[in-house]
């Protein structure tokens, strides 16, 4: 250790005071004086996931949670614009808002048996490289976890959308607009997949609040509940 700091003193006598300042707290870090392990960082980082999944989960799966968000709500599918387009201008504009609504609803529906499959992926995550996401950006341990399981998130929330879409009538709402749409003369007939247009809405809407969550803790002592995240949080 007298090795260490006679070299720290060599080096930082032609240092500027924020290097010296780096300097020190790199010393500190690799000294272990009372930053979070590499272990503690992990589960802070899981906490905080399953902490942003809950809340995001409760606040999505509450009536127009989906709907009333400017931020997430879930449009007629892009994709088939025409549809939309075409049966507002022969007055079916009504047919089209309610098919909208019912979506959303089922959204906010399968949103209450989100965070189970949620918290199973995060808790069976593995971050190698914790540090890297503690100090990346506001949404990063959001962004590692949907990179890392994505797929299949999308593959178990799947039927949940599914059953909730059936549920709220969407399905036969959707059913019933495309049928009306392919029966105009001249045009083109379509029949999009409503259940993986809706799974990939509902969890990208999901994410959202995940991430917004996540900043808050990151930047609010006050969001830190436990002594973990204050721990782990507190060492940016």
């Amino acid at each position: 250790m007298k090795k260490t700091f006679a070299l720290l003193a060599v080096v930082l006598g032609s240092c500027t005071t924020a290097q010296i300042n780096q300097a020190i707290g790199d010393v500190n870090s690799a000294l272990g004086q009372g930053g979070p392990t590499t272990s503690e960082v992990a589960a802070g980082l899981k906490e905080a996931l399953i902490k942003g999944v809950s809340i995001g989960a409760d606040l999505v799966s509450q009536t127009d949670g989906y709907f009333g968000n400017p931020e997430i709500k879930i449009p007629f599918p892009p994709d088939v614009k025409k549809v939309e387009d075409r049966l507002r201008q022969i007055g079916l504009g009504g047919e089209v808002d309610k098919f909208i609504l019912t979506l959303n609803r089922g959204a906010e529906d399968a949103a209450r048996e989100a965070k189970p499959i949620f918290v199973d992926a995060i808790k069976a995550m593995t971050i190698e490289d914790a540090w890297s996401i503690l100090r990346g950006d506001d949404d990063a341990a959001t962004q590692y976890l949907r990179r890392t399981t994505g797929t299949k998130l999308a593959e178990k929330f799947k039927p949940v959308i599914k059953a909730s879409l059936d549920k709220v009538n969407a399905t036969r709402y959707y059913s019933d607009i495309v049928n009306t749409y392919n029966r105009i003369p001249l045009v083109e007939k379509v029949n999009p997949n409503l259940d993986d247009y809706a799974t990939e809405k509902a969890i990208d809407g999901l994410f959202v609040m995940i991430a917004k969550e996540e900043k808050r803790i990151r930047e609010d002592p006050v969001a830190r509940t436990t002594e973990l995240l204050k721990k782990v949080f507190g060492a940016r």
